[in-house]
């Protein structure tokens, strides 16, 4: 189903405004999106009233800037309207004035035929006067039969007295009475109400919100909606004051809306919607808060091996040992820094799951366990998460761990983790990987995996991202939160956190849990 008008676009942060004249420069669709769409900072609309400090009473000088800039539009609509009535008269007095030279010139060449035709006749009697002198009865009748000869040709008697064009203009009359009816009834646009969101109609799935409103009586005159949202960690009615700005929507056509491909990183967001009308928007409907769940994490870049070089959530191998370099570079910055408290990393905030793996330090991950794990822990529901990586990294590998995972342990090698693999060294082989116990898969390599994770169900499942085919599924029983884990050699990977488990892969999940897969565990 189609979401939203086609001409919708996603803009930046701006502002929020009261009720003002939206500009007119046209059309008006994403931070991913989709939709596609141009980015704009706040500013304001056409006509944009005075503010004022809300609770203090507006100085006159408000309302005297308002009702000028009212007076100027006003001015300027019907200055508007004249052209356009000029216009139009011009062109139907161009009309009248082709009609009136083309029946001229008919009626005109007409009359000359004519004037031409009596000169002819006056040549035909002056014979006939002669003709009737004349004693002689042979030359008599040979003159009368030339006489009838030439009456027979004669173009006064091929004429027609009827005029070729009519002087009768009616066909170029004009009745204005609907259209003085109509400008008669020309007043100010009114306000639009407010909207009304319908939060039984909304939904938040598979990373896409769809917002749906309805207005509370009908009104015609409406252009235009716009959507306001911005993202929040707080539960309940929007707060007056956010960190998060409110994103905008603009030039939407109808009451329903999809903002997709969404990265959840906070847990709720708020919503509010106005419509607009050619002149002016009308209020912001009550704000709605929306539950965006989905599993956020980042990569614990303390703690990965010290050839893996972590940016947010990007990793690449180094084979000169980046993170090394990075922490010595680290050191120097901060050399002659003393550990006070502001300093200390104690102050910071963390998520009641995230964690700190105990065993910290360039040291966590060594030798040939070129491993990073998240920071955030999975003891319960289910979760997915997606890596897009390097095809032609030597290894790769994704999957879960414990973190009690050891410091020279491979993912996959031990019975604290479970993966799938890829070896493009000296061999290629893509394989599921516990305890050491590995099971060739026999599907095509993606470019990226989706990983979805039950953990009351102890249900791992592989799947590729793009078409949500199953890769692979474990089936085990976890006995301690286990940690989302990565594995790399000569390569790169890109992981995308913030995602909800999509329904295909729930319908899936639902489906093999009635029937044993293909795919089956290893022993």
């Amino acid at each position: 189903m189609q979401r939203g008008g086609p001409r919708a676009r996603t803009t930046s942060p701006v502002v929020p405004r009261g009720r003002g004249r939206p500009g007119r420069g046209g059309g008006r669709r994403s931070p991913f999106v989709g939709g596609g769409g141009a980015e704009r900072r706040g500013r304001p609309g056409m006509g944009e009233q005075c503010r004022v400090v809300p609770g203090d009473p507006p100085p006159p000088r408000c309302a005297q800037d308002n009702s000028t800039r009212a007076q100027e539009d006003l001015d300027a609509e019907f200055q508007s309207l004249f052209a356009l009535l000029d216009e139009l008269k011009e062109d139907m007095v161009t009309k009248i004035k082709q009609e009136r030279a083309q029946r001229t010139y008919e009626l005109q060449a007409q009359l000359a035929a004519c004037t031409k035709a009596l000169e002819s006749s006056e040549e035909l009697l002056e014979a006939a006067n002669q003709t009737l002198g004349m004693a002689n009865d042979h030359e008599f009748h040979q003159a009368a039969k030339q006489i009838k000869d030439s009456v027979t040709m004669a173009p006064a008697f091929r004429l027609s007295l009827k005029a070729k064009a009519s002087d009768n203009m009616s066909h170029l009359m004009v009745d204005f009475a609907q259209e003085r009816r109509v400008l008669q009834a020309i007043a100010f646009l009114p306000v639009p109400s407010t909207p009304e969101i319908d939060l039984a109609e909304s939904l938040v799935a598979d990373n896409c919100v769809t917002l749906s409103w309805r207005m509370p009586e009908e009104d015609t005159k409406i252009d235009h909606y716009v959507l306001e949202y911005r993202r929040t960690n707080f539960e309940g009615p929007p707060r007056a004051k956010e960190d998060q700005p409110w994103m905008v929507v603009e030039g939407i056509r109808s009451t329903e809306y999809t903002l997709p491909r969404m990265r959840f990183d906070m847990r709720y967001m708020n919503f509010r919607v106005r419509a607009c009308n050619k002149a002016v928007a009308g209020e912001f409907s009550e704000p709605v808060t929306l539950e965006t769940r989905a599993f956020t994490f980042r990569l614990d870049a303390s703690t990965c091996h010290q050839n893996l070089r972590v940016e947010e959530l990007s990793v690449e191998w180094d084979a000169t040992g980046g993170k090394l370099q990075d922490v010595k570079a680290r050191d120097k910055d901060g050399k002659g820094r003393t550990a006070s408290p502001a300093n200390s990393p104690a102050r910071a905030v963390q998520s009641p799951k995230r964690t700190s793996l105990g065993r910290g330090g360039r040291d966590r991950f060594t030798a040939e366990s070129y491993t990073v794990l998240g920071d955030t822990l999975i003891d319960g529901d289910d979760h997915y998460w997606e890596v897009q990586f390097d095809r032609d990294s030597k290894a790769f590998g994704v999957g879960v761990a414990y973190r009690s995972l050891g410091k020279f342990d491979q993912l996959g090698k031990t019975s604290a983790s479970w993966c799938l693999h890829l070896n493009n060294w000296l061999q290629v082989s893509f394989s599921a990987k516990h305890a050491n116990k590995a099971k060739v898969l026999d599907v095509p390599v993606p470019d990226c995996i989706g990983v979805h994770c039950n953990f009351p169900e102890g249900v791992l499942s592989f799947y590729n991202a793009r078409t949500k085919q199953l890769l692979h599924t474990f089936r085990t029983r976890f006995t301690q939160p286990v940690l989302p884990a990565f594995t790399v050699w000569c390569g790169s990977f890109q992981v995308s956190s913030g995602l909800q488990v999509p329904s295909a892969v729930r319908c899936l999940q639902k489906r093999s849990s009635t029937a044993s897969s293909s795919n089956a565990s290893l022993p």
